[in-house]
């Protein structure tokens, strides 16, 4: 009846009563009723109008391939523009040695990861092999899904044959940002033979140019060039109007991109040295330093060293480690509570008294 008598006062009032009602008729928590996007400025999110007035104003784009949180936060840390949860997650987090094995839902699962931890970049998730060559409509549901279950702020595919052209025309239309990618095109390589770079001769290298200009006009905001020349990618650079990323195409682009492993030299095993590419400056050996540490800690536990007694911080009470042997030897438990007794009198002597946290 409450809402009946309210429906009978004056016509602002009843408005304004009505939504309240609604309101807290509502079961959904009112902080978590959608707002808006996240804070876009510059300061706290890289978006599309960030990238542009970068490349209008001559400054280099950053970007880097991450597949997980922990690589995410560190991209967010350093303030890197955009990052790329790339297909090639197949390769380099799942062994594969091409970026076809891996799925549409395995690809949101890094994406997720990815959003949970990158704050600042804006965030581009590759659609994987077999998820939009079929259909314009094929494309534009898969794109759909990386932004709304994965995370993404846009989406990025490879080629430049007329049906990606169509598919990425398609996707900007139902309103979701694409990135181009052209030149060496890694889930295209049962036609190209496997991993070879492009525009090395005259047909190849205007083909390289044309599709990239095509993709611009699909309404791509910006297109990657993979293993180009130097030549070919400065030439596609100039007849653009939107940026390029180069990755094995020389100094001449709009930005560049690494992968997060292999920039930081992670990778040391032989499998990855064979799929790491040549162009790839390792700006780091964390590889090293992680084979050396995983060896010292081997080490270490082998020989009894580890964990010591400061990485034995929680502590029991004289009285109280007698009580608990005390019901050991009651519960029948005898071999424990010599045990429990030994460890006692053992970290006593190398343990100070109220040295470590409860």
């Amino acid at each position: 009846m409450a809402i009946f008598n309210i429906m009978r006062k004056p016509s602002v009032f009843r408005c304004c009563s009505v939504l309240g009602l609604i309101k807290r008729m509502s079961n959904v928590p009112e902080n978590t009723v959608y707002g808006g996007p996240k804070p876009q400025t510059p300061d706290q999110r890289v978006t599309l109008t960030h990238l542009r007035k970068k490349y209008r104003n001559g400054e280099p784009i950053t970007v880097v391939t991450a597949y997980d949180y922990p690589s995410a936060v560190h991209l967010d840390t350093a303030g890197i523009d955009v990052c790329l949860v790339g297909d090639s997650a197949a390769m380099v987090v799942h062994g594969h040695d091409t970026t076809l094995p891996i799925t549409l839902d395995e690809m949101l699962v890094h994406c997720r990861a990815v959003a949970r931890g990158a704050t600042r970049p804006l965030i581009v998730g590759d659609l994987p092999f077999g998820t939009y060559e079929s259909s314009a409509q094929q494309a534009v549901d898969t794109a759909v899904r990386i932004l709304k279950e994965g995370g993404m702020d846009a989406i990025k595919l490879e080629g430049g044959a007329p049906s990606r052209i169509t598919a990425a025309k398609a996707i900007v239309e139902a309103g979701i940002a694409v990135m181009g990618h052209v030149g060496l095109t890694p889930q295209a390589i049962s036609v190209l033979g496997g991993f070879r770079p492009q525009g090395k001769n005259v047909a190849s290298a205007i083909k390289v140019v044309e599709t990239a200009v095509a993709l611009q006009e699909a309404g791509c905001f910006s297109v990657v060039l993979e293993c180009v020349p130097a030549p070919v990618a400065a030439a596609a650079t100039s007849a653009l109007r939107v940026p390029t990323i180069g990755i094995g195409a020389g100094p001449f682009c709009s930005g560049q991109v690494l992968v997060y492993h292999d920039l930081l030299g992670m990778m040391q095993h032989p499998h990855h040295a064979k799929v790491t590419p040549k162009f790839c400056k390792q700006f780091g050996r964390i590889g090293e330093a992680i084979n050396k540490a995983l060896s010292e800690y081997k080490e270490e536990v082998t020989n009894s060293l580890f964990p010591g007694p400061s990485h034995s911080p929680y502590e029991i009470s004289a009285s109280d480690v007698a009580g608990f042997l005390n019901e050991l030897r009651q519960l029948g438990f005898d071999k424990a509570a010599s045990a429990a007794a030994e460890a006692a009198e053992k970290m006593a002597k190398v343990v100070p008294p109220n040295g470590g946290d409860d």
